[in-house]
């Protein structure tokens, strides 16, 4: 029997940690901070794990690998990336891609059979394991590489799948997907070739529900197991919506558009006693093709914050406003309704 590619928390809840903070994502915790937060994590019940090169530059991986290779193997899942090949470099500037204080190395783009491979290889020897349980095809939208995506997207479905299929059959992995923040290059990949699993961040939330109409069907269709990030839009679904403080959305400044329908939320929590980042975490879990919710945190009070957001009680009443004043779809599935 086929392996699941993620597992819940031991007491069901459907969450993971991701591993961009443990790569020092735009501000550097030490090996003890970053130790601190994977252990906080597990004695609390965590049991799926996801990591990238590209975090940290092979920080996030080698920090990830020392905290979890002393627990029995088939009692985790772990994942990690291949798109981006990481080159020693000695001198190398404090920031790379938003991450601080990396490790020695630049990275390039190589999604090639010879450059999957090494990645792969690469990425198990940095974390000290034989195996991993899902790799994903990072970053192949339009927005990342402009002009030449329709050239990345050709060398994926020549190269990068084909190559991730015959390390499937070596064993070096156990299911093959693709890692985005675009809900439409996961459209074309799915007209050409099937997947396991998919890290789809930011396109299916609270705020944002680009992928609901045509891409979260298919998903379920074609069982597809979706593990959701970003769910609360890189900040403005993380706390309490205030229009005097900096909002982010998507990784910049948020549009005024974004901020007002944030605030429009906000209003409806205020109603109902709901606190917005619960509402957006259960709206993210409760499509059914969601499996899991990955939460990039850098304290354990971040995830057991994002834990009592899990708990929390939030009333029918509030989603049906929500709907009733056009601030989430009438089609998208709300917790607690029948699929």
């Amino acid at each position: 029997m086929k392996t699941p590619a993620f597992l819940p928390c031991t007491d069901g809840a459907r969450l993971g940690l991701g591993g961009a903070p443990l790569g020092n994502l735009f501000e550097a915790m030490d090996d003890a901070q970053a130790r601190a937060v994977v252990d906080a994590a597990w004695a609390d019940g965590c049991r799926s794990f996801d990591t990238a090169p590209h975090y940290g530059h092979g920080l996030s991986e080698r920090r990830l690998g020392d905290a979890l290779r002393g627990h029995p193997r088939n009692t985790w899942r772990l994942s990690s990336k291949v798109g981006r090949l990481l080159t020693p470099q000695a001198q190398v500037p404090r920031e790379q891609h938003s991450y601080v204080n990396t490790l020695p190395f630049i990275q390039h783009w190589d999604f090639s059979a010879s450059g999957v491979r090494r990645s792969v290889e690469d990425s198990l020897q940095r974390l000290g394991l034989a195996q991993l349980d899902a790799v994903y095809i990072h970053d192949i939208d339009a927005a990342t590489h402009g002009p030449g995506a329709a050239s990345v997207l050709r060398q994926v479905l020549n190269e990068t799948l084909p190559e991730l299929t015959r390390l499937k059959q070596a064993g070096l992995i156990s299911h093959i997907g693709l890692g985005v923040n675009d809900h439409q290059i996961v459209e074309q990949v799915l007209r050409h070739a099937d997947l396991d699993v998919l890290m789809l961040a930011g396109r299916y939330t609270l705020l944002d529900q680009a992928a609901l109409p045509t891409l979260m069907p298919q998903l379920v269709k074609r069982q597809v197991a979706l593990a959701l990030g970003g769910v609360f839009n890189s900040g403005i679904l993380a706390t309490r919506v205030s229009a005097d403080r900096p909002i982010t959305f998507n990784y910049a400044p948020a549009a005024q558009a974004w901020v007002d329908k944030a605030l429009g939320m906000q209003a409806v929590c205020d109603q109902h006693g709901v606190s917005l980042p619960a509402a957006a975490l259960q709206f993210a879990l409760a499509h059914p093709a969601t499996q899991i919710v990955m939460l990039g945190v850098r304290s354990a009070a971040q995830w057991q914050a994002a834990r009592q957001a899990d708990r929390e009680v939030i009333p029918s009443d509030f989603w049906q406003q929500l709907r009733h004043e056009g601030l989430i779809p009438a089609e998208a599935p709300i917790p607690g309704e029948a699929a």
